[in-house]
């Protein structure tokens, strides 16, 4: 859980706008975790993942309303990672890398979910965070349909606190 001070409105597009709650996201990511026995581990990663794909649609529907309609999917996916990582994790990503040809490499190398996880019970740092990735991976998946890229979004840790997050997309340009 983070303890930190507000911060002022968000008044890049929105004056009126404000931050996620740090400790909000935090939370709600823990209770969902440890979810019933009844529901199996792919029941809760796509209820993650469909909760931040409703996140990140709402986002972009927020945040881009007074920005001109970007013209191909790297500015999309700039905006992606300067704008709205920086609204949800208060922090830009680290590295983007693309192929040119519609695969998004996205890495965050102190990814804010994992900075207090440890894995020294012995189960691996990648199982124990893979719930905490299908949020995220929701939300930009979210936010990429919001601005007509359909893509198929993974994510990996390659060791804590960092993550990795795959992005592919299926059509080369925005609709207009």
């Amino acid at each position: 859980m983070t303890f930190e001070p507000p911060l002022p409105p968000y008044n890049y597009t929105d004056p009126t706008a404000t931050f996620f709650s740090a400790s909000c996201i935090d939370l709600l990511l823990i209770e969902l975790e440890q979810t019933d026995e009844d529901t199996t581990r792919l029941d809760l990663f796509n209820r993650l993942e469909n909760l931040g794909y409703k996140v990140g649609i709402g986002l972009v529907e927020r945040f881009s309303r007074d920005r001109s309609r970007f013209t191909d999917n790297l500015d999309v996916i700039k905006f992606l990672c300067k704008d709205i990582w920086h609204l949800v994790f208060r922090k830009q990503i680290d590295n983007l890398k693309t192929n040119h040809r519609g695969v998004y490499v996205l890495a965050d190398n102190y990814f804010r979910p994992l900075l207090r996880m440890s894995s020294s019970s012995g189960v691996p740092a990648a199982t124990k965070a893979a719930p905490f990735l299908q949020f995220p991976c929701g939300v930009i998946r979210g936010a990429l349909s919001a601005m007509g890229v359909n893509a198929q979004v993974t994510a990996e840790t390659p060791g804590l606190p960092g993550a990795v997050f795959q992005i592919t997309t299926v059509n080369k340009n925005p609709t207009s």
